[in-house]
């Protein structure tokens, strides 16, 4: 594919998958002033947060064998009027419950942007080609997390929250507009295979059985769980104990998130100089370490807000070097199921986020206990993980 043609590539992809970052990172801002105009408590809130991942994770299990079946771009279109749907009915939620109800259609809606992005670049690419394209796709993707949060904040500050989800909806129609105009369909139909209930089930079942799969998902949904954990918690961190103003938060978010999109960048050269096991495993240890740092300060009564910064951008800069190659290593020998196989691994990683989440929110204490010590469970976890890879496993060439 010539230079151009992989630029307009990267960036249709990037701001489909941002579609659903979108309705992540524009949202949290708003966390505090939705529970005061809800009557409700932010660790409820953070229940809308979490409807929104398990239908994420729901969904993707559903669209990419459609998407293997008839073709990558249909399912793509059902996913993004969903989407709309949805962000109507969340910008008029008259109670916290019609919203987390809302939120989880959008959810639904969304999943089909976060997983036949994946099996698009599959079809084309492996190794570092594919970790080229993803890490271009990261560049326009990184639209959302740098400007959504500072733009939420405003919105939340001056105007109103539900507005929120108008932009939402403009957004989407964009993205829509875009993939039928510069999205070719990367799936012929002679490369199709069937999607009745029996074959699906025989797909996912080689699958997760495979350890050359399930393994570097893992690897990959523990450190996702990281990320989803900071999502879920760093507004009340930062906003309710620290009294950071909105417009601020999202420049800190903003800035977390330059530094795994700008990392990431990287990750194709470091995959060639390094080994994609031994880059893999250098981030999930550097983050394991991070954590487990970040959670004993918290726990023995740190206060100043700064060596929480650094840490959190350090575990973020080690999630950069690990979540797009291990991903990538999973799929890479099941071209032939690339759809299936990326409904999978996304929606094992976005089950593992929801979960971790879920038990925030539950265990919620009024402090950033709860969110360092989830964080440093699932970062050991993906190190833990990664060890396991390489003592079971060995490479395995890909299957087209």
């Amino acid at each position: 594919m010539a230079g151009s043609s992989l630029v307009r590539r990267a960036i249709v992809l990037g701001l489909l998958i941002a579609v659903g970052a979108f309705a992540i990172d524009m949202y949290i801002p708003g966390f505090a002033a939705i529970a005061r105009d809800l009557k409700t408590q932010p660790g409820t809130v953070e229940l809308s947060m979490t409807s929104f991942f398990v239908a994420l994770a729901l969904g993707q299990v559903i669209y990419g064998p459609i998407s293997d079946a008839v073709g990558r771009k249909p399912p793509i279109y059902v996913g993004l009027v969903i989407f709309v749907i949805a962000s109507i009915g969340a910008a008029f939620a008259p109670s916290i419950g019609v919203l987390i109800v809302a939120r989880f259609f959008q959810g639904a809606g969304a999943a089909a942007t976060a997983v036949i992005p994946m099996a698009v670049i599959r079809d084309e690419y492996t190794g570092p080609d594919a970790a080229r394209l993803l890490s271009l796709a990261m560049v326009a993707l990184s639209v959302s997390p740098i400007l959504a949060p500072v733009f939420g904040g405003l919105l939340v500050q001056y105007t109103s929250w539900r507005l929120i989800f108008v932009v939402l909806i403009l957004i989407c129609l964009a993205v829509m507009v875009m993939v039928w105009r510069l999205l070719p369909e990367t799936l012929p139909v002679g490369q199709r295979v069937g999607a009745r209930p029996f074959q699906i089930f025989a797909t996912y079942g080689r699958l997760l059985s495979s350890r050359v799969f399930i393994l570097p998902v893992l690897i990959a949904g523990f450190g996702q769980s990281v990320l989803f954990s900071f999502i879920a918690g760093s507004p009340f961190v930062f906003v309710t104990l620290h009294h950071v103003p909105p417009t601020i938060f999202g420049i800190l978010f903003a800035l977390h998130a330059i530094t795994i999109i700008g990392i990431s960048q990287f990750n194709a050269p470091m995959m060639r100089w390094f080994g994609t096991r031994r880059l893999i495993g250098g981030g999930a240890f550097g983050m394991a370490v991070a954590a487990v740092l970040l959670a004993v300060l918290v726990f023995s009564g740190m206060k100043a807000l700064w060596p929480f910064v650094l840490l959190t951008l350090t575990l973020f800069f080690c999630l950069g070097l690990l979540a797009a190659p291990a991903f990538l290593t999973a799929m890479e020998p099941f071209g032939a199921i690339a759809g299936a196989a990326a409904a999978i691994g996304v929606g094992l990683e976005f089950t593992l986020s929801s979960v971790t989440t879920a038990l925030m929110g539950f265990t919620a204490d009024g402090t950033a206990r709860p969110m360092t010590g989830f964080i440093a469970v699932v970062a050991c976890a993906s190190f833990a993980t990664w060890v396991v890879f390489v003592k079971t496993t060995s490479p395995l060439k890909p299957i087209s």
